[in-house]
């Protein structure tokens, strides 16, 4: 049954970014041949990409997957370890530069304008959910130098509040050298593993005590895989 709250989110301003995402939405197909065509060999070949728990994966439902992140890179390693599409948002100006539109749309990114707050983000990621994709969100918001989760934002908790949707901690290790922030080509031959975890059910409640103790939990448990190294 559809979360109330999730209902008065949708009937918001006509040109919110949720209404974007559901016009736009991605395509599943074209997602699955850039991920088994291009980013998976691309990883095998450059990165001896290593993954552990794929077991871990749903491959139905709601999903909002919760990681670190060091790399511009981490977006398509995310997704190119799952057995299901990923989203991911993405500035909303990436969706205004010909072709590179096309192909962010195509692999379900959507978009999220600067200075518009988290509700922005929240409605488009539950509009993502509600498609069947399964969201990731970056715990911390912005990359870290060192790749570890140390200042967690609620966002995640508050989406899977609102959708009831299971959080899947994720770690990515390597990454910060591969495309370090500030770097303007991928580094070769670094190589990048990649964690995954167990299954973290969702806050049943959206009181601020109850989203702080769900985000440390998936924080917690992002920097424990993370701390397993290569």
């Amino acid at each position: 049954m559809e979360n109330a709250k999730s209902s008065e989110l949708k009937k918001s301003d006509p040109n919110n970014a949720t209404n974007i995402v559901k016009d736009r939405g991605g395509n599943p197909l074209l997602y699955k041949m850039f991920k088994w065509l291009v980013v998976r060999p691309l990883l095998y070949l450059f990165y001896q990409e290593r993954i552990y728990g794929a077991e871990n994966v749903p491959l139905t439902g709601h999903l909002i997957v919760v990681s670190n992140h060091a790399s511009d890179f981490d977006p398509l390693i995310v997704g190119s370890c799952m057995g299901r599409p990923v989203a991911f948002m993405a500035k909303e100006e990436l969706f205004e530069i010909p072709v590179l539109s096309q192909a962010i749309q195509a692999f379900g990114a959507y978009p999220v304008k600067r200075g518009a707050g988290d509700r922005a983000a929240i409605r488009a990621a539950i509009a993502s959910i509600e498609k069947g994709w399964a969201t990731g969100i970056f715990l911390q918001g912005t990359r870290t130098l060192d790749g570890k989760v140390t200042e967690p934002k609620l966002g995640a908790a508050m989406i899977a509040a609102k959708t009831q949707a299971p959080f899947l901690p994720i770690s990515i290790w390597g990454t910060e050298t591969i495309l370090p922030k500030g770097a303007k080509f991928p580094r070769l031959f670094h190589p990048v593993t990649v964690r995954i975890g167990e299954l973290i059910p969702a806050p049943e409640t959206s009181d601020r005590q109850t989203l702080e103790a769900y985000t440390k939990k998936c924080a917690d448990a992002i920097n424990a895989l993370h701390a397993l190294g290569r």
